[in-house]
């Protein structure tokens, strides 16, 4: 039983639709959205707007006891509060759902040696201009995929992003570089008949829609194989190389968070810690002290 079985529940799905469509949700958000309150409605056998607070905590209860990760659970937790507070108008149910506390890891991250083996490692024209797109703008896998012929702003030097992770419109930067291969790609795409000026960037095998965000995954783990590069690589791994080489190269930490469209700057922070090149540029106290300079104590 799901949020689509239970009595009445057509319009209750509809309401939370609307809510979220209003708020400009991606359809990934919506659909993660929908199926975790749908969970909700298959533990209790009944519409998850008749919830109580003991529900909420044997359903919590009992999501964590199947082995459901820390991650999985919060964007349960996520999912079950915009429901709450936006669709039934229950804000006191939203607040007795437990968000966990998790540790997150760092990042895995491409030296700029290993970017250039993944990028010359691709196998066509379209997929080295989506997979340099990700790296040199630093966009997301899903961005990349929605991106409109349209959206490429060559006059002020811009991508324009529509509608980004919580629904937010940004400006990404468009290298000249970039430039330069997209145009690359627009000869060679219009001339196979699949760009078209009103189309998507970056068509799948039917040029009228979008290439997937599980393509754009096998792209990506496909070139990082023939690369030779032993690891765990995905799109995402470009967006995570392109802000800690950024960050690496002295660019202002909050000039970053606005071109990854973070919300939060202790989010875009996280790179700080491995940003390597930018640890080992700073000279430790220690070596202002030239205490060991000259021959030094004797061993022992």
């Amino acid at each position: 039983m799901t949020i689509l079985a239970v009595p009445a529940a057509g319009s209750l799905r509809q309401r939370l639709v609307d809510d979220m469509t209003l708020r400009r949700f991606s359809r990934e958000t919506q659909r993660n959205y929908l199926r975790d309150v749908g969970r909700l409605a298959t533990f209790l056998r009944r519409s998850p707007d008749t919830a109580t607070v003991d529900d909420l905590r044997r359903f919590q209860i009992a999501q964590q006891e199947i082995g459901l990760g820390v991650p999985t659970m919060n964007a349960i937790v996520s999912a079950l509060r915009f429901f709450f507070v936006h669709t039934i108008d229950r804000p006191d149910l939203a607040r007795r759902l437990v968000r966990l506390n998790h540790p997150r890891p760092l990042p895995d991250v491409l030296s700029p040696e290993e970017v250039g083996r993944l990028l010359g490692a691709t196998v066509c024209l379209k997929h080295l201009a989506a997979l340099s797109v990700a790296y040199g703008a630093g966009l997301r896998v899903a961005e990349v995929a929605a991106l409109k012929v349209a959206d490429v702003d060559s006059t002020r030097m811009l991508l324009r992003v529509e509608r980004g992770k919580g629904g937010r419109d940004r400006n990404a930067m468009l290298s000249t570089d970039l430039l330069v291969l997209l145009r690359r790609w627009w000869i060679e795409g219009h001339r196979q008949g699949v760009l078209h000026r009103e189309g998507w960037l970056f068509p799948g095998q039917d040029w009228a829609r979008s290439i997937s965000t599980r393509q754009l995954h096998r792209i990506v783990v496909e070139a990082a194989r023939s690369a030779g590069i032993p690891k765990r690589v995905g799109p995402h791994t470009l967006r995570h190389s392109f802000a800690t080489h950024l960050l690496e190269d002295g660019v202002d930490i909050r000039v970053i968070q606005v071109l990854l469209g973070h919300a939060r700057l202790d989010t875009t922070a996280l790179y700080a810690k491995v940003a390597t090149r930018t640890v080992r540029a700073v000279t430790s106290p220690l070596d202002r002290l030239a205490l060991f300079h000259g021959e030094g104590p004797a061993p022992g």
